[in-house]
């Protein structure tokens, strides 16, 4: 499966067009069918390629469950994903809240924030790449997002681990009084505990990248997380914790189909109905279209034969 964004996508760490992947489609005896979706990063395509390969085409339940521990994070996910819906944990899948509006990095920033003032039929969230260009040219565009967004607009800032502490003190000192600022999201590197730990006691901050870092999040971290579930593994225990209300999640996409989407919508209702209710990160008008973003599996399938 594969097919270019709606536009380039660019970060702290780079510029990425096109998404690319596996679509998974398990069956059990009755005949009940689980589908899953495998989105990896280009650092783990040749483990999850190689980890398909060694699993086959039939394996016993008991078996694949531990398999799931050991393969890369994207395919655990597809496979965990495919199992949860085998096993009826999905059961009357929920549609999703209002999302966040991803605005692209640089000057397009600004006519992506009017198109989506146009389009929004609530009070708006935004969220914003930086650290892709000079400070000086981020800030003074930031300068001019503020004059868009309403009073009751709120504003997301995501760094992708890309400022050193310099930077970001500077940042936190820009943003210090502005109230429409839900977070600043990985400002510094996962391996930075101690200065994330202390920008959070000045701000407040979401990890993201730290999530899924050998480094972890920091000892003692009660901040928002911003979860990426079609990266982190097996996504039964996150279905779990949600379920029984945990506090402070904010789930976001890695841009797959309507496969891994129907899952991140669910997630995203039972994080709006928790303690922390929040906007998730469901970048609208950044995914597939038609078929291939279908809430039916059956359709995203058959698009992705044809693609």
């Amino acid at each position: 499966m594969r097919y270019r964004l709606a536009q380039p996508l660019k970060n702290a760490h780079g510029t990425t067009i096109e998404q690319r992947g596996w679509l998974l489609k398990l069956s059990n005896q009755a005949g009940d069918i689980g589908w899953g979706e495998v989105l990896p990063p280009l650092v783990q395509w040749h483990n999850c390629a190689a980890a398909i390969g060694r699993l086959g085409l039939q394996l016993e339940l008991e078996q694949l469950e531990l398999q799931l521990p050991l393969l890369p994070g994207a395919l655990a996910f597809g496979l965990g994903l495919a199992l949860a819906e085998l096993q009826g944990l999905c059961e009357g899948w929920l549609e999703a809240p209002p999302s966040a509006w991803l605005l692209p990095a640089g000057a397009a920033a600004i006519p992506a924030l009017e198109n989506a003032l146009n389009a929004a039929s609530t009070p708006i969230t935004v969220k914003w790449k930086v650290a892709t260009q000079a400070e000086a040219t981020e800030k003074q565009l930031l300068k001019e997002l503020l004059e868009l967004l309403p009073t009751t607009g709120r504003l997301r800032l995501d760094a992708n681990a890309g400022w050193d502490q310099n930077s970001a003190d500077r940042w936190v000192e820009y943003l210090g009084h502005e109230p429409r600022l839900e977070w600043l999201e990985q400002p510094l590197p996962p391996g930075e505990h101690q200065g994330l730990l202390r920008l959070a006691r000045l701000l407040p901050i979401a990890l993201d990248e730290s999530l899924r870092d050998p480094a972890g999040i920091p000892p003692g971290w009660c901040g928002w997380r911003v979860h990426k579930p079609a990266l982190e593994g097996d996504p039964r225990p996150l279905l779990q914790a949600l379920t029984g209300g945990a506090a402070k999640i904010m789930i976001s996409t890695a841009f797959g189909t309507g496969i891994s989407n129907r899952f991140l919508a669910h997630l995203a209702a039972l994080q709006i109905k928790g303690p922390t209710p929040c906007a998730p990160g469901l970048a609208p008008g950044w995914g597939p279209e038609g078929a291939l973003a279908s809430a039916n599996p059956e359709k995203v399938w058959e698009a992705a034969g044809e693609a």
